[in-house]
């Protein structure tokens, strides 16, 4: 079995392994799935192969014995791009697209370069994965993602401050205005964005080797079964899934 390897940049999250097996979800982000080449690979029932488009909010379920899964922020250089892709399709297949492993990819060099054939093939710029820069254009709101980005960096910041009241003073608006001029920026109401980054937290915690309970405080939630139900929704696997595929070594 492939050791699973795990990368957080802003606007992206990439996952190398095997036995990556998820019931029914949705999530906020788009993603990606690139299996390896021969290996088995599952979409809602169906064998797919190559690189498949999952749009936004979408429901799925997937099914592979090995390969890459992207999730990619929509309102991002990168998601816009895949957004393109799709062409107003919920989900896409490209099936002339295959990854044939070569070594277990460890360090972010290494995971960039092993990605470079899938963005070609996309013809997307492969330098997106790396500098995937918001597409959102108020700098208040860059301001506020980029303060939720500090959780990638191991730094996080515990929600008990993030209430849009809160937010909406820190950023010199009123509240009614903050939510509209949020939604209308990312496409998402605050609040269940901002659950999606208090889970992407939670990933980060357990990848720098937090217990679950430890990585559900850490992340604003009452308990690992709180956090268990949430991610199940999000990434259709248990928490205790997402221990083994997450933790380090």
């Amino acid at each position: 079995m492939i050791k699973p390897t795990v990368w957080m940049n802003p606007g992206a999250v990439t996952i190398y392994g095997s036995s990556l097996d998820a019931t029914t979800h949705s999530h906020h982000a788009i993603q990606v799935i690139w299996p390896q080449s021969n290996s088995l690979c599952k979409l809602n029932g169906s064998d797919i192969s190559g690189v498949t488009i999952i749009a936004s909010k979408v429901e799925h379920q997937l099914e592979m014995s090995a390969g890459w899964v992207l999730l990619i922020e929509p309102k991002s250089d990168l998601g816009q791009e895949l957004f393109t892709k799709l062409m107003g399709q919920p989900f896409k297949s490209f099936n002339t697209l295959f990854f044939k492993a070569t070594k277990q990819p460890a360090q972010a060099e290494d995971f960039t370069k092993c990605l470079t054939p899938l963005f070609e093939g996309l013809k997307l710029t492969k330098q997106f994965l790396v500098f995937n820069k918001s597409t959102v254009k108020d700098k208040r709101i860059q301001q506020l993602l980029a303060e939720l980005n500090q959780c990638l960096h191991g730094d996080c910041l515990k929600p008990t401050n993030w209430r849009a009241a809160e937010v909406a003073s820190h950023l010199a608006l009123s509240e009614s205005r903050f939510l509209h001029l949020f939604s209308d920026e990312l496409g998402i109401a605050w609040r269940p964005y901002l659950l999606w980054r208090r889970i992407i937290c939670a990933v980060q915690a357990i990848i720098n080797t937090s217990s679950a309970t430890d990585a559900a405080h850490l992340a604003g939630f009452a308990d690992s079964a709180h956090l268990s139900r949430t991610f199940r929704n999000n990434f259709g696997m248990t928490i205790r899934q997402a221990l083994t595929l997450f933790k380090k070594g």
